[in-house]
């Protein structure tokens, strides 16, 4: 065993300190951190394109089934953006890992559009359920069932039961009726405005050096951003998870487990991904390199987006929009058409053939048509949430600023009031000197003069 003396002693002789050669094995670690950056940089490059290009061929076919069998553009609308979550992810993925110095541009753009698909997904649900209305309806329904119930067993008293306070919404969802649906679509919302508010905020503060991506240190704003997105991630999920819980049974047509499953995985995985690999970093047990943290990060994302999109071939398929009930598909029309064959025999009798033809014409619109569709329609749709989600939120803040503008106009007006009885207090005791001698009066009109004075 070395001890520090002998160090020292060592040192001394050959012209080394301690602190030297503890300068020589960071500069030593960090050489071997760069060193496997550097390594690893190339095939991972080549391996994550491989991957990318999987995914974005499976998820590109599978938008243009889509667009091209554009027959409920209610749902499919949702679907479309939803299933281009992919290619977003895959490509700002492998150019991030391609080129590092892009990593936060491609950072806050997938963030984004992360928050953007879980309210394409929310509103898929709700599009498949019959739009809103019928979602508030549906709910209200199911509300009514659940309160008459067990008044009907003679449960509880009916007081208990009407109680549509807040923490209904953990216990029992069901009992909120149409007031579930906008809690569900507040916390969409406010999870898409955040995320697009915090990733732009890490942008600035990395402008200014204060970021510190990965970094668990209180001096920079990573641990607050991600603090903030975490929380308002896992409420989004959570509103989405008791929504799928009250209405599953009426979404048993489109196998919606296997959907939510597939779509939760993606954004639940790769945030929490991260969070681990800044962890394991921080700890020392990957290197603390930005780049290699970076790096790691976007290559596992080129490998899973790859999965992704195999799954959503099978769990997001454009089959059942292909082929629509007759009454569903537009216009029937049938072709009827005769020919007189003359066949050979004793009689020379001709024979008649008849054969009918049956042609469904589709109400489909082109690529260019549902496309346009897509941007215009659901473009109004996020525009209106957005400024009904503000609205709402903006009114407990309204309500407190009202509180206090009538509390201090109470305030003010109690001092007026004050005010006003010791005026009336001076004036009589004028009123009581009137009797006496001139020197009274004259001390009398000096103090109401002081007392009125502000």
């Amino acid at each position: 065993m070395i001890n520090s003396s002998s160090l020292i002693l060592k040192g001394r002789s050959t012209g080394f300190t301690l602190e030297d050669l503890h300068g020589m094995a960071l500069s030593d670690l960090q050489y071997y951190q760069g060193g496997v950056y550097k390594n690893l940089h190339t095939p991972a490059v080549i391996t994550g394109g491989v991957f990318v290009l999987v995914s974005l061929v499976l998820s590109l076919l599978l938008i243009l089934q889509h667009l091209r069998s554009y027959t409920k553009p209610n749902e499919q609308k949702w679907v479309v953006g939803v299933l281009f979550m992919v290619p977003v992810y895959a490509a700002e993925s492998l150019i991030s890992l391609w080129k590092a110095r892009f990593s936060m541009v491609c950072d806050i753009l997938r963030n984004c559009y992360e928050a953007f698909a879980l309210y394409c997904f929310g509103s898929y649900l709700v599009a498949c359920l019959g739009g809103e209305e019928r979602v508030r309806e549906l709910l209200e329904n199911e509300s009514r069932k659940q309160l008459t119930e067990p008044l009907l067993h003679g449960e509880g008293n009916k007081g208990a039961l009407q109680e549509t306070s807040f923490t209904n919404f953990f216990c029992q969802p069901s009992v909120l009726g149409k007031d579930l649906y906008t809690i569900v679509m507040f916390g969409l919302v406010q999870y898409m405005i955040l995320k697009t508010f915090c990733s732009f905020l890490a942008l600035l503060l990395e402008y200014f050096g204060v970021y510190g991506e990965g970094q668990f240190n209180w001096h920079y704003g990573y641990p607050y951003i991600a603090g903030v997105i975490n929380f308002s991630q896992m409420w989004a999920l959570y509103c989405l998870v008791q929504f799928y819980n009250v209405t599953h049974h009426w979404l048993q047509s489109i196998r919606p487990l296997a959907k939510f499953i597939s779509f939760k995985a993606i954004v639940f995985a790769t945030w929490w991904q991260g969070v681990g690999i800044a962890i394991l970093c921080s700890l020392g047990v990957l290197p603390k390199q930005g780049k290699f943290q970076n790096g790691l990060q976007d290559f596992l994302i080129c490998i899973e987006m790859a999965i992704a999109a195999v799954a959503h071939v099978y769990v997001f398929p454009a089959e059942p929009y292909r082929f629509q009930p007759v009454s569903e598909r537009g216009r029937v029309t049938t072709e009827e058409t005769k020919d007189i064959l003359k066949l050979e025999g004793d009689d020379n009798t001709p024979s008649v053939v008849e054969q009918k033809e049956t042609h469904i014409q589709s109400p489909g619109t082109s690529v260019t048509e549902s496309v346009q569709d897509i941007f215009i329609s659901g473009g109004e749709h996020v525009v209106k949430d957005v400024v009904l989600t503000i609205t709402q939120a903006m009114e407990p803040v309204e309500k407190g600023v009202t509180k206090i503008q009538e509390k201090f106009h109470h305030m003010s007006s109690r001092s007026d009031h004050v005010e006003q009885g010791t005026t009336i207090e001076v004036d009589e005791v004028v009123e009581q000197n009137m009797t006496g001698s001139g020197t009274d009066i004259a001390s009398s009109k000096t103090e109401i003069d002081v007392l009125r004075l502000p």
